[in-house]
């Protein structure tokens, strides 16, 4: 089988790591590099040996072309997402994929009436022990679930620009809530702020809960003086913790704490591996165009629900 030839849009932190592992990876051909910054675009296309763009417009009439990493600010990813598929191209668009839902449901509807590819970069459903937890509630190893709760804290990243804390990084707890529970939130209510922002909000607390009984607690902020990045799932019977930095996983019962070894594997690559299998093998990706376009609906319903000092309520 001949490799899938493909392109990556956008080479900031995303894209250069896009970039690195489609070179690494045994079934596909990295063709193009685009960025509207030329000096980088070229720097990162000689890296790799492949072509460098400015205009992604004139790199999608590459034939050779059949799927796009879409990693460009948050503000750009609907209309560049949009021109791949209208090129034909099978799509990868990084969160949150689009500004609003509007945005996103066209590209849906775009995916679907030519029938690509759509997915989106929700990296932390490819991480073994967040598999692992959802497995645990699907078979009820733990009991009834009950709760979740997500921290995800860090320093101020100076690669964020145009989005704030709730659509750059709650949004992946958000998708991890809706993953484990298999369940949509009925409601959010949440709280958020920005302390050293003037323009975006860098901290939130969000609060979904469900109709069976189920909550979520979101905390995110980009204040903290180090990272953490962990889950901690409630179930009527046992306990379990990931951290995802180190992929550590413990499950706590009664009577003793066991902690599963599991090879550290990096996300990025296992989701951008099952991705390209998706495209051979035509099978339905892990994250759908729908689960990111959920995703946002929710992190929108948590803006708003801060802004309004108020309970939401969710289609």
């Amino acid at each position: 089988m001949n490799n899938i030839g493909v392109a990556v849009i956008g080479t900031g932190f995303w894209g250069k790591n896009h970039s690195r592992i489609y070179k690494e990876l045994g079934n596909t051909e990295l063709v193009a590099i685009c960025d509207v910054n030329a000096e980088r675009a070229k720097a990162i296309a000689e890296q790799y040996g492949v072509e460098a763009y400015t205009d992604s417009s004139l790199m999608l009439k590459n034939p050779e072309i059949q799927a796009v990493s879409v990693c460009t600010w948050s503000i750009k990813l609907a209309e560049e997402t949009l021109k791949c598929l209208h090129a034909g191209k099978h799509v990868l668009v990084e969160k949150p994929m689009a500004t609003d839902t509007g945005q996103a449901q066209t590209l849906l509807d775009t995916a679907e009436a030519n029938g690509l590819h759509l997915t989106v970069g929700f990296l932390m459903r490819f991480i073994p022990g967040l598999q692992q937890i959802k497995q645990a509630v699907e078979t009820r190893k733990i009991g009834e679930l009950v709760s979740a709760t997500a921290k995800r804290v860090t320093q101020w990243p100076e690669r964020i620009g145009d989005v704030g804390i709730v659509k750059d990084t709650a949004i992946h707890d958000i998708d991890v809530a809706r993953f484990i529970s298999n369940e949509e939130p009925v409601s959010v209510y949440a709280k958020m702020g920005n302390m050293h922002h003037k323009q975006f909000e860098d901290y939130a607390q969000i609060m979904l809960t469900y109709e069976s009984g189920k909550t979520a607690f979101i905390e995110s902020n980009w204040l903290t003086p180090y990272k953490i990045r962990s889950l901690n799932v409630t179930g009527s019977e046992a306990i379990m913790r990931l951290d995802y930095n180190s992929q550590e996983l413990w499950i706590d019962n009664a009577v003793k704490t066991v902690q599963p070894r599991n090879a550290f594997k990096e996300p990025l690559k296992a989701e951008l591996e099952h991705f390209i299998e998706c495209i051979t093998e035509k099978k339905t990706p892990m994250v759908t165009g729908e689960d990111g376009y959920k995703a946002l609906e929710i992190a929108m319903a948590a803006m708003e629900s801060s802004a309004k000092n108020a309970v939401v309520k969710l289609k």
